[in-house]
């Protein structure tokens, strides 16, 4: 046991390290590089930009990549399914027609930080969340699988009313929806920062703690109960933390995919199926992976002269990664 405490420490600090590494990079580069040493020193205006436009950006990314990729693991490993992901449970349908509505109707108010667009986002995907847990928590058959199917449900009637909303539309919010929903990180408040880590941040500590007993849930619902894990309250209470933490992440970015399905994958490959090591090296090179992703964006301006919605970016690259790790799970298995 000391050695695996050990060895959860060193892959926290590990991931700590290329967490602050990806964030320096993201600081430093983008449409123009940026001096730090000005930032710290007597440059105003390099110090401007980095407190008020770099730096909210990146710790942005940061905390959506961490709540989804961590998300995407503690999923993968409670479903013994690794095409698992974070929006499967309707957060991502709740919280893409609470922002739709917002941006059709034109709304501006801001509280506590977020924009009304973000605030309708976050309770959509709150309210979505307690629906699908109110009905696999009512079923007779109470379980996963009944949770899940009603999260999906959910989307399905989710995406049927966005798709009505954007007939209805005008055309000069249309393309304020699709940017949306398309995922994009953006220059949020200190304020809307700091809500966002108040959810994300207890959330994943919470998951951490509870990998242990996640790691006997992989063996099943009748081992894990022989062991001592008290299986619906755990699966309940694991199934809360992840949807809050994912909400809190889409309500400011949209939808960002392949964050949640690939990296955890990553992550096993490297440490191991053990959650106590996966979940937070996933967390860790989620955050990374989109401080990174979010890079390529802002860099691809130069070029383009435009940026592009990182959901776009992490689609491009999460792709071919994960269909590569695809293929080289086949072959590893045996005919």
């Amino acid at each position: 046991m000391r050695a695996t405490a050990g060895r959860v420490w060193l892959v926290v600090g590990a991931g700590l390290g290329v967490v602050v590494a990806s964030v320096a990079l993201g600081v430093a580069y983008g449409e123009q590089p940026l001096s730090l040493r000005g930032a710290f020193g007597a440059d105003e205006t390099a110090t401007t930009v980095l407190w008020a436009l770099r730096l909210p950006r990146v710790l942005l990314a940061a905390l959506v990549g961490a709540a989804l990729a961590a998300s995407g693991s503690m999923l993968q490993a409670l479903l013994r399914n690794p095409l698992a992901d974070p929006f499967v449970l309707g957060v991502s349908g709740g919280a893409a027609l609470g922002a739709t509505v917002a941006l059709a109707l034109g709304l501006s108010t801001t509280a506590l930080g977020l924009s009304a667009t973000s605030l309708f986002a976050l309770g959509g995907a709150v309210g979505a969340t307690a629906l699908v847990l109110a009905v696999g928590r009512a079923s007779r058959e109470a379980g996963t699988t009944t949770t899940l199917l009603a999260g999906v449900i959910f989307n399905a009637f989710a995406l049927a009313a966005i798709i009505f909303i954007k007939a209805l539309v005008a055309p000069d919010r249309l393309g304020e929806v699709l940017f949306w929903l398309a995922g994009s990180i953006g220059v949020e408040s200190w304020a809307a920062l700091g809500v966002t880590a108040g959810l994300v941040l207890p959330a994943i500590g919470v998951m951490a703690t509870l990998s242990p007993r996640l790691n006997l849930l992989a063996l099943g619902d009748d081992d894990a109960r022989a062991l001592g894990v008290d299986v619906e309250r755990t699966r309940r209470w694991l199934l809360l933390l992840a949807s809050t933490a994912v909400a809190a992440a889409v309500a400011l970015t949209g939808l960002v995919g392949f964050v949640g399905l690939l990296v955890p994958h990553l992550a096993r490959l490297v440490l191991g199926a053990d959650q106590r090591l996966a979940l937070p090296a996933s967390a860790a090179l989620g955050a990374a992976f989109l401080v990174l992703a979010d890079l390529a964006a802002r860099l691809s301006f130069r070029a383009l002269h435009a940026e592009p919605p990182v959901g776009v970016i992490t689609a491009l690259l999460g792709g071919p990664l994960f269909l590569a790790l695809m293929v080289r799970r086949l072959r590893a298995t045996p005919s």
